[in-house]
């Protein structure tokens, strides 16, 4: 078995395992709960004559968003002078995407562990796919930010931003002075902050005998190092802004087709802001935000572009399928792969 076939069997350890199947589970029932409160019979009619040509080109429109998400990947790691083909590295990247998105606050952290299925999968260290990962989650959220400032702007242009949708909003424009201020000022000071956390660690450090100052200090020394080739080269950065751009266009898209497919229209600049702010949501401690993004959802189409509870809830679930529940029927099978992979 390859490397980072064990990494993704080091990640299914029962307690892990236990941890996603209760997340589902009350995340399966809050969504029950919603839906019986909206009324079964109206979300049997919201899906009447529902056109699943469109489910699979938005489900289409996931696939070809994380496979440019992935080259994104490639790009940064071969900054780092570490080479993998494509092919390899995109079922690696899918298998990594899977475990985020079934991991109870996975999109909130699963960085160490893709870094750490990167590292195994490939001829970098850690510190160097660490490095890597975090530079590409940054440079996604560019067009993150870029796209939501857009249909933010355009919903202030035309005075239709309505109260309830406003505290999303506040929470974009806080993250996009916050996260760009904190990765700059880290990255003006990443000394003092590294020795910041060195005396954070080091207490716990000389307690556990399979951690050293010494060791601690040396792994930040060669992240720090990691991130200093990366930054080395704007141009290869820029090329990888450009897949992040991409990838993004084509996440943010099957809401468009989830729309079409039960019969409703979304204006493509009032997606710009949805799919941003509902991905808010996704911070909840929910296997890949599940429960809250489908409720996030359903208010903002309610409130944004005057849908019913019924039609809103039917176009977030339809939504989910094709950005959620196919990335984890492809990244699993990517993920059954990677374990086989010898």
């Amino acid at each position: 078995m390859s490397h980072d076939g064990r990494a993704v069997l080091d990640f299914a350890t029962r307690k892990t395992l236990v941890r996603i199947g209760v997340g589902f589970g009350i995340a399966a029932i809050i969504l029950y709960l919603v839906a019986v409160g909206i009324g079964t019979e109206d979300l049997s009619r919201a899906f009447a004559g529902a056109q699943l040509r469109w489910l699979a080109v938005g489900c289409l429109s996931t696939f070809v968003g994380l496979v440019a998400w992935g080259k994104a990947w490639q790009v940064v790691l071969e900054v780092a002078d570490i080479r993998e083909p494509f092919r390899r590295l995109v079922v690696t990247y899918f298998a990594a995407t899977f475990a985020n998105y079934v991991t109870p606050l996975g999109q909130a952290g699963g960085e160490p562990f893709i870094a750490y299925v990167l590292s195994r999968d490939t001829d970098a260290s850690y510190e160097e796919s660490l490095a890597s990962v975090v530079t590409a989650d940054l440079l996604n959220l560019l067009p993150f930010f870029s796209f939501a400032a857009v249909g933010m702007g355009w919903l202030l242009w035309q005075a239709n931003l309505p109260t309830a949708a406003r505290p999303l909003a506040m929470g974009l424009l806080a993250l996009a002075v916050g996260v760009p201020a904190f990765a700059m000022v880290g990255w003006r000071f990443r000394g003092r902050l590294a020795a910041g956390v060195l005396r954070l660690v080091a207490p716990v450090a000389r307690r556990t005998p399979r951690l050293t100052v010494a060791g601690i200090r040396e792994r930040m020394r060669d992240l720090g190092a990691a991130f200093d080739r990366i930054a080395s080269d704007p141009r290869a950065l820029a090329r990888a802004l450009v897949f992040s751009y991409v990838g993004w266009v084509f996440f943010a898209a099957p809401l468009f087709f989830a729309g079409r497919t039960v019969g409703i229209a979304i204006g493509p600049l009032l997606i710009l802001f949805i799919v941003p702010a509902s991905t808010i949501a996704g911070i909840v401690p929910s296997p890949g935000g599940l429960g809250g993004v489908e409720l996030a959802l359903t208010g903002l189409l309610i409130a944004l572009v005057g849908l019913s509870e019924a039609d809103a809830y039917a176009v977030s679930l339809v939504y989910r399928v094709a950005s959620y529940w196919f990335a984890i029927l492809v990244g699993g099978l990517a993920a059954i792969y990677v374990v086989g992979r010898t």
